[in-house]
């Protein structure tokens, strides 16, 4: 792997008219420094040129995908009624049920058609504090900071939801550990020292969220004027996404030239793409790629992101190794939680009342 720092400049000028995703073996994530190099190295390639990337042998156990995707499923099955009293919009950091059409991540789209459950951070065992919401008392686990304070929302226990919080937090701490073993690995492929980013996420600023993506008619929207589709096009937020998804696919990814291509579903994979906060800290050289999904299968489809981001109080300044004077940093610096609410606040305007 080269370590001049001008290589890294002179990526940001690659193509991207890549036609198809690389499939990364995770094996050798905590194997020998060279093994890493090795690893790391093919990631620097995948998020220069691509910004997704597969990964197999990630660790996370089927059967807490399982239960997470079926606890997902019992909530979603629940009255819209019983859903809406955890409704986004009253939780001061974006926790909680979002309903069909209730994002816009396009600012020209017509709604997102999907649902989702959204949380971040909690230990089970943690302490609480109690909220008043909508006249009820709340139980909380605080650990955000700064604009996106606050807690997760949790829906009342039942028969159908028994085990619900259980199930969605095992999976997210597992999805948690695999993206910390990310990071060094980053680090090596920006050729920084593999601690370069423990000082900016000792507090795992990461939302999960559970979606699912009711049958969309093959026929009923203008394929060519995809307006009001499962996902709108759009880049994510954080540093990068760990995307667990079924295999009804749909998911889409958009290279330089502007064409889709296909991020079909490959059992006993998971897909990471870059986003925003990694593109700012590298000045673009690392893609935050623009993709979508469009579930015209006749099939309901599920999917679990887990957005890995800094710490919310980090500045996103550019990496010393990714500007100089002919490359000048591209990007208003700011902290990592204020751009992250800026942008979920643009993509929920247009249903907050």
């Amino acid at each position: 792997m080269s370590t001049a720092p001008d290589s890294l400049l002179r990526a940001r000028e690659v193509d991207g008219t890549f036609e198809d995703i690389p499939v990364i073996d995770f094996t050798n994530a905590t194997a020998t420094t060279e093994k890493r190099k090795e690893l790391a190295n093919l990631i620097r390639d995948a998020s220069i040129n691509v910004g997704f990337f597969y990964l197999k042998n990630h660790g996370i156990s089927q059967e807490l995908i399982d239960n997470a995707v079926e606890a997902g499923k019992r909530f979603f099955a629940l009255p819209e009624e019983e859903k809406m009293k955890l409704d986004i919009h009253k939780s001061p950091n974006y926790k909680g049920y979002t309903a069909v059409l209730g994002e816009n991540t396009n600012a020209e789209g017509r709604g997102d058609l999907h649902e989702g459950f959204d949380i971040g951070w909690e230990e089970p065992g943690a302490e609480f504090e109690l909220k008043q919401q909508d006249g009820k008392q709340q139980t909380m686990a605080v650990r955000d900071s700064g604009v996106m304070t606050g807690g997760n929302v949790w829906p009342s226990d039942s028969v159908q939801l028994n085990g619900f919080k259980e199930a969605v937090l095992a999976y997210y701490h597992a999805a948690l550990n695999f993206g910390k073993l990310l990071f060094p690995l980053f680090a090596l492929a920006l050729n920084l020292p593999e601690t370069f980013f423990d000082d900016k996420t000792t507090k795992p600023a990461a939302i999960m969220r559970i979606l699912h993506y009711p049958t969309q008619s093959p026929t009923k929207l203008d394929p060519v004027d995809d307006r009001q589709i499962g996902i709108g096009s759009h880049t994510d937020y954080e540093c990068f996404t760990i995307l667990w998804q079924d295999l009804v696919g749909g998911l889409q990814v958009q290279n330089t030239s502007g064409k889709w291509v296909d991020a079909v579903p490959i059992d006993g994979t998971v897909v990471v793409n870059l986003g925003d906060q990694f593109a700012r800290w590298t000045n673009d050289v690392f893609k935050s790629t623009v993709h979508r999904v469009i579930n015209r299968s006749g099939l309901e489809r599920y999917s679990i992101p887990v957005f890995f981001g800094s710490d919310y109080d980090v500045l996103l300044e550019p990496i010393a190794t990714c500007v100089s004077p002919e490359t000048p940093a591209k990007y208003e610096v700011v902290t990592a939680g204020e751009y992250v609410k800026s942008r979920l606040e643009a993509t929920y305007a247009h249903s907050a009342n």
